[in-house]
């Protein structure tokens, strides 16, 4: 459950909590094309590190470590997943930290991002109420899901559940008690607020109005002008200069040609 820590957001006096929501959601997204569009190993590499420097200044770094080491195991899936299908080692491993790449830029996001003040970006940007509504319900509930899990586990596992022995099929299987009362949480949750919802009288008037109007300031703007500068910069460089790269030969046999040879 560790990887969902990065997606829980914790209000902090510092300058990347204090950003407009849709100049950080503008600098995540270029982050995220920028990643997709290379599969250059030591370019994606440069692309983790430098988003070191904003997860240190939102002190959130020790949060941020949390979720690259629950994404630890889908990035290890990724590797040997590549290494079996005949893939180098050099781009399975551009593929692994492309994924951290793109976990780690909307950790950033989430975990400085009020769900609140992205309900109202939504909002200011004419997209209809319900769905912001959901969307940010959406948010808030997987942080509280995720601790939902955690309790259960926690209790199965004082009950004498053994969740990390035996073969895959088996550790599968295991995960079923875990899973039933994680479903059954979720539906009452879900009850529950539609019940809310519907004694508030949620979706009786089409027309809102916020008490609370987002405005950019001039650090957003620079913000939003310093991603394009750098988003233009990487597609110029793509397309028209030799960049360095790391070259690691290594490749397994892709895993039909195993089975064919039995």
């Amino acid at each position: 459950m560790r990887v969902f820590e990065g997606f829980k957001f914790t209000k902090l006096p510092t300058p990347i909590h204090a950003m407009d929501p849709r100049a950080k959601f503008i600098m995540v997204i270029v982050i995220f094309a920028v990643s997709l569009m290379y599969t250059n190993l030591l370019i994606l590499t440069v692309i983790i590190f430098a988003q070191v420097p904003i997860i240190w200044v939102s002190r959130s770094m020790k949060r941020w470590a949390a979720s690259m080491k629950g994404g630890a195991f889908l990035a290890g899936l990724i590797l040997v997943m590549n290494l079996i299908t005949g893939s180098t080692l050099t781009y399975s491993l551009a593929m692994t930290i492309r994924f951290l790449a793109l976990l780690s830029s909307f950790s950033i996001f989430f975990m400085t991002t009020s769900p609140d003040d992205l309900g109202l970006a939504l909002e200011q940007a004419h997209v209809p109420y319900a769905l912001c509504f959901t969307f940010t319900t959406a948010v808030r509930l997987v942080p509280t899901m995720a601790v939902d899990a955690q309790t259960v586990v926690d209790a199965q596992r004082s009950r004498g559940l053994e969740l990390d022995k035996g073969n895959m099929m088996k550790r599968i299987r295991n995960y079923i008690p875990i899973l039933i009362p994680l479903i059954v949480s979720a539906i009452r949750r879900s009850v529950e607020l539609a019940e809310a919802l519907e004694s508030r009288g949620f979706g009786t008037s089409s027309k809102r109005e916020s008490l609370i109007v987002l405005q950019m300031k001039l650090s957003d703007y620079l913000t939003v002008l310093a991603a394009f500068a750098v988003l233009f910069l990487a597609i110029w460089a793509n397309l028209w200069l030799s960049l360095p790269s790391i070259d690691l030969p290594f490749e397994l046999p892709r895993l039909w040609d195993v089975l064919s040879l039995h």
